[in-house]
């Protein structure tokens, strides 16, 4: 059985403990948890297991080169005795000390370790709160058992328990435990480690035994009570970002810095440094405990069982990919990932009012559609990529319009949609491209007028706000450069697949390309004169159509291309997502 087949089982265990906490929590008039935090919290220890199943042969590829080639005392019957599985998980232990220890004290380890530290609230979700990227660093801390000649397979189960025991830790329902607090780490002794207030910070690392604390110096005992997160809060669900976030301060600061050492050193240096001449430029306000406010943005309550319901969903497959992900090809292990990932953000931003229903259904549809079709699971796609385009088609209907040029606009960009969506149960049959590719063209033509009208209506809703554009008005391709560049990338790809193209397609494939550029240099030349967020998200999904179009066309008229259907299709999709969203008249208002 493989650990994320263990984790899989132990996954309803873990849910169990964690209903049974928040029932006890209730009862008690105590509750601990938030929908919206406990999903993230999850949803985190989720992408970690994810991301596992490709970092995790890093770790325990490293370690058993290096068992293979320096272990000092490499003696399995040794380490099969008790004794020797008790001396590997005090081992195993002490490193997990001094990685925990260095994960606060070292910039790019915290940038890791931060994740399981954002969480606002402390329960058992916490516990499951992991990073996606700690396994490409904390292997060097258990080189040392390596060395020592402790087998790969018992370093791999004494890794499982030490993380296993860790999950009863975090809880606010268990009080202080007496001796049991003096030798072990307990939920007291963690409450301290996970909260930023002054006597509690960087203080009992210990994994299972809180011995190491007590005889390196970092121990302390629960006296205050704790206020949970970090000191630069996340305030996102977006569990993409809480594994990016610290990554991205760190390489803007470094990038920043004038000083060739500082631009090492604030990756090495503790959390929070700042070289000096960045903290000047860009200064931050000190952290101030009276000023921590819990992250909780409101959303109704059908956005609420709406997420429960994507959530079970969602866990629910990430389950399936883990029990068969370490026997996949790693190609397919990817493709899954990637879909996943692309709903755990949906979820994400739906309980963060950045998006709505409809859109996170669009995305899901989206990723399975592209999903399928890359792994040749024909049915799933002829479900997944029509309905992906009539999810669009609901969204701009449903979206408020205020005017009747509104209506009009988004009639348009229904239009555009409904020939797209002809275009795609077309391509999805063999006999049907060339019908297909005017299904397209119709949709393109359909894009560019959208495009043109669109910049005067845009400057009338901006009419006495501030926000008007000087100059803009209802003109064809407002910037020659854009109009030059797209023509100009056009004709170089119609030159490239000119002898891979039949002759009875060459006037088609010709005028599709003009279109196909002439909507992009449009799309761009209005993202250039209305400069505002939603004219800019256009131009780039214009972009997205023209990359998936020259890869479908690569892959159809010059050479086959690995997965092609994966990159066709998610540039494809980026393209209409974009468009949809950003071009419907609601969202280009607000």
């Amino acid at each position: 059985m493989t650990p994320s087949q263990i984790i899989v089982l132990a996954t309803p265990v873990f849910l169990l403990l964690i209903a049974f906490e928040f029932a006890w929590g209730w009862a008690k008039g105590r509750n601990t948890y938030r929908l919206n935090d406990a999903i993230n919290s999850i949803s985190l220890g989720a992408l970690s297991q994810l991301s596992a199943v490709f970092t995790r042969l890093l770790q325990i590829g490293i370690y058993s080169a290096i068992y293979a080639g320096v272990a000092l005392y490499p003696n399995p019957e040794f380490w099969n005795t008790w004794y020797g599985w008790l001396l590997a998980l005090l081992f195993y232990d002490l490193c997990y000390y001094w990685l925990h220890r260095m994960g606060h004290r070292s910039a790019v380890l915290w940038a890791a370790h931060v994740v399981h530290h954002q969480s606002q609230d402390y329960n058992l979700s916490t516990a499951l709160r992991q990073p996606a990227t700690y396994e490409l660093l904390r292997w060097i801390f258990y080189v040392p058992m390596a060395v020592a000649g402790v087998p790969p397979l018992i370093f791999t189960v004494v890794a499982l328990i030490d993380l296993l025991y860790q999950f009863w830790v975090h809880t606010e329902h268990v009080p202080r435990l007496g001796w049991f607090d003096r030798w072990f780490c307990s939920p007291s002794n963690h409450r301290v480690h996970h909260a930023v207030n002054d006597p509690y910070l960087d203080k009992n690392y210990g994994g299972i035994l809180i011995v190491w604390d007590r005889l390196f110096g970092t121990f302390t005992e629960e006296r205050e009570k704790c206020v949970y997160g970090t000191r630069g809060a996340l305030n996102s669900w977006d569990p993409l970002w809480a594994n990016f976030e610290v990554y991205w301060a760190l390489l803007k600061d470094s990038w920043h810095t004038r000083l060739w050492r500082d631009k090492l050193r604030v990756w090495f240096k503790p959390p929070g440094w700042r070289p000096a001449d960045v903290a000047q430029r860009f200064p931050k306000p000190a952290f101030e405990m009276a000023q921590v406010k819990r992250f909780h943005p409101l959303v109704s309550r059908a956005v609420l069982w709406f997420s429960g319901v994507q959530f079970a969903l969602l866990l629910a497959g990430v389950s399936v990919f883990l029990w068969f992900a370490d026997t996949m090809p790693l190609a397919q292990a990817a493709v899954w990932l990637a879909a996943l990932m692309a709903a755990l953000w949906a979820l994400g931003a739906v309980l963060q009012g950045r998006i709505n229903v409809l859109e996170v259904l669009l995305i899901e549809s989206a990723a399975l559609a592209t999903a399928s079709s890359a792994m040749g699971l024909p049915d799933l796609h002829h479900l997944f990529k029509p309905l992906t385009m009539v999810i669009a088609m609901v969204f701009v209907a449903l979206s408020h319009r205020t005017t009747r040029a509104e209506g009009r606009l988004d009639a348009l960009l229904m239009a555009a949609l409904a020939a797209a969506l002809a275009g795609d149960v077309l391509l999805m049959f063999p006999g049907y491209f060339l019908p297909g590719l005017v299904a397209f063209l119709i949709a393109h033509l359909c894009y560019l007028v959208l495009f043109k009208l669109g910049t005067a209506q845009l400057q009338s809703l901006g009419a006495g706000t501030g926000r008007e554009v000087a100059g803009v008005r209802s003109v064809w391709f407002p910037s020659r450069r854009a109009l030059y560049g797209t023509l100009g990338v056009g004709a170089g790809m119609y030159a490239y697949l000119w002898h891979g193209i039949g002759p009875v397609l060459r006037p088609a494939v010709a005028a599709y390309v003009v279109v196909i550029a002439l909507m992009a240099a449009q799309a761009i030349g209005r993202a250039t004169l209305l400069r505002n967020q939603g004219a800019v998200m256009v131009a780039v999904g214009a972009g997205f159509f023209m990359l998936s179009d020259a890869l479908l066309a690569i892959d159809r008229f010059a050479h086959p291309l690995p997965l092609a259907p994966l990159w066709v299709l998610s540039s494809y999709y980026c393209a209409q997502i974009l468009i949809a969203t950003y071009a419907c008249s609601a969202r280009a208002r607000s």
